[in-house]
């Protein structure tokens, strides 16, 4: 079994920036990919960013340039370095694992961003 944690969501103004961190903890080993997505009021879950084990990370486009996805290994913690937040990045942001096919999900943390 694999449990994610995340933390460092909070209240922010528009323009500033937060760090999301993700603590994998079990039975992790071998390739598998974090991601982080996004879930805003009345929508649907959205992915926002992945890295792997290689590394090699992706993003989308809504976020790319603002956000980057890093991980530390001997930590099992991927982070999620938002800059330039805007209003429309509020929402609950989940952290995921995927290996051999299953996927992992933490309870998410919020992010609002208002001024």
């Amino acid at each position: 079994q694999v449990q994610l944690v995340e933390s460092g969501g909070g209240l922010v103004q528009p323009g500033e920036s937060l760090r999301l961190s993700c603590a994998a903890s079990g039975s992790i080993f071998g390739f598998y990919i974090m991601g982080w997505y996004r879930q805003a009021p009345g929508k649907q879950r959205d992915w926002v960013a992945s890295i792997s084990t290689l590394p090699s990370t992706n993003y989308a486009d809504s976020v790319r340039g603002r956000f980057t996805i890093s991980r530390d290994n001997a930590e099992n913690t991927v982070y999620l370095q938002m800059n330039s937040l805007k209003p429309e990045d509020t929402a609950v942001y989940y952290c995921k694992l995927s290996r051999m096919g299953v996927d992992y999900w933490g309870k998410g943390t919020l992010v609002t961003v208002s001024s």
